[in-house]
């Protein structure tokens, strides 16, 4: 009998955590730098606006203006490095 009631409960606890640990992957983390550090780098690397940045699966995500084309751009959390940029082709 404890194992019928057991098992539905596992389950939920377990599912309750992966939940938890998922949503948190949009969230900057404590070692991370803070959104206008990210700006300041994404300036030095010829970024003359930037008009989105957002914490998303463990890394900063953006969009923003460079050399009058608009990108779109990861940003490594810890260092500010841009780890990916490409136009952005979202009409949105």
């Amino acid at each position: 009998m404890k194992s019928v009631v057991l098992a539905p409960l596992t389950l939920a606890l377990a599912l309750g955590c992966a939940g938890s640990a998922m949503a948190k992957k949009d969230v900057p983390g404590p070692d991370w730098m803070p959104v206008e550090q990210v700006k300041q780098k994404l300036q030095e690397a010829g970024y003359t606006s930037v008009t989105k940045v957002k914490a998303d699966d463990g890394h900063w995500e953006g969009e923003g203006l460079k050399n009058g084309v608009k990108m779109e751009f990861h940003v490594d959390p810890r260092t500010g490095a841009i780890t990916k940029e490409k136009p952005d082709d979202d009409d949105d």
